[in-house]
């Protein structure tokens, strides 16, 4: 037996539900939200993979994704609090964190895997060169201070270049240094992939790439630490509908060709033949490759001491 009373509280919530129109989800009510600043870059598909397919709605986040042009732009945005979170490299989480822990890496975007490099070290069609040692003391264009000088190092020296034997050009912009290389006003380049693949297609040799060493050009998407503090279950929700998507892009994908044009992600010419890469489950960097990269860094006078690890790699948000 209820009272007249009780039976009117257990009404309301029956005549708010009419009101609705009698469906309901946690989306609907109130959905955490999230702004992420994207580069419309391969390693960012599963992010407009899962906006296209509805999972960000499924596990009741709202996500905002905000293209940008460049990284420094990117950067700028995630310095004004304009953007929860974005894509990048390890290398970028510790410039962030040289003063303070501002951001943290919260899950691989992107890497090499058999059959598919990241990142290629290019010749011009008419260099001349056919082997590494070719490369001495020739200029290598790049882009300084960033992840790719870092591949750079790596992929040099553990094909037996010196130190003193590596040169580089500064060309910040990826469209500058692969116009340079296809004209043979630079004989060699490093380029991501699918721009690599434009080159290639344009006359540039493959000389190296990341295959074998699929750690050190790996991309990680990051939060600020602001963001994550204040919307753990956001950013949860965020990671679940990001490994949603993964599942499908290694499953199905020719299904999300279409999505690669329309978010200008791989260049028109390349659709047709462009192979979407296996994209790598949950997993974030390990101690060792952060130590890596901080070491290098600190070594090129790019950081004064090393970040630490722990506060910068939070690996708690994973569903």
């Amino acid at each position: 037996m209820f009272s007249k009373n009780q039976c009117l509280i257990l009404w309301i919530p029956i005549i708010l539900f009419g009101l609705t129109g009698g469906t309901f989800s946690p989306a609907q009510a109130s959905s955490p939200s999230l702004t992420l600043a994207v580069i419309p870059v391969i390693d960012t598909l599963p992010m407009f993979v899962a906006q296209a397919e509805g999972l960000y709605a499924k596990r009741g986040v709202e996500v905002k994704l905000l293209p940008v042009a460049s990284a420094p732009e990117r950067d700028q945005l995630l310095q004004a609090g304009q953007a929860d979170g974005t894509l990048n490299e390890i290398l970028s989480v510790m410039f962030f964190n040289r003063q303070k822990i501002r951001m943290q890496a919260v899950r691989y975007g992107l890497m090499a895997s058999k059959g598919a490099g990241h990142f290629f070290l290019l010749t011009a069609p008419s260099s001349g060169i056919a082997k590494v040692q070719d490369l001495k003391g020739v200029e290598i264009g790049i882009a300084p201070g960033t992840i790719i000088e870092y591949i750079g190092d790596r992929l040099l020296s553990a094909h037996g270049l010196r130190p003193q034997e590596i040169r580089y050009a500064a060309v910040p912009k990826i469209p500058d240094r692969m116009a340079l290389l296809t004209s043979g006003k630079l004989k060699a380049a490093i380029l991501p992939d699918p721009l690599a693949g434009l080159a290639v297609q344009q006359g540039a040799k493959i000389l190296l790439d990341d295959q074998a060493h699929p750690q050190w050009g790996a991309s990680v998407i990051s939060f600020l630490k602001e963001a994550i503090d204040r919307k753990p279950m956001a950013v949860k929700a965020f990671l679940a509908a990001v490994e949603d998507a993964v599942a499908l892009i290694n499953a199905f994908p020719a299904r999300y060709k279409n999505l690669l044009a329309e978010k200008k992600i791989v260049p028109a010419p390349l659709i047709g033949n462009y192979v979407i890469p296996p994209f790598p489950g949950r997993g974030v960097t390990s101690e060792e490759e952060w130590k890596e990269v901080s070491e290098w860094a600190v070594k090129k006078g790019l950081l004064s001491a090393p970040v630490s690890y722990a506060e910068s790699v939070n690996p708690k948000l994973w569903p």
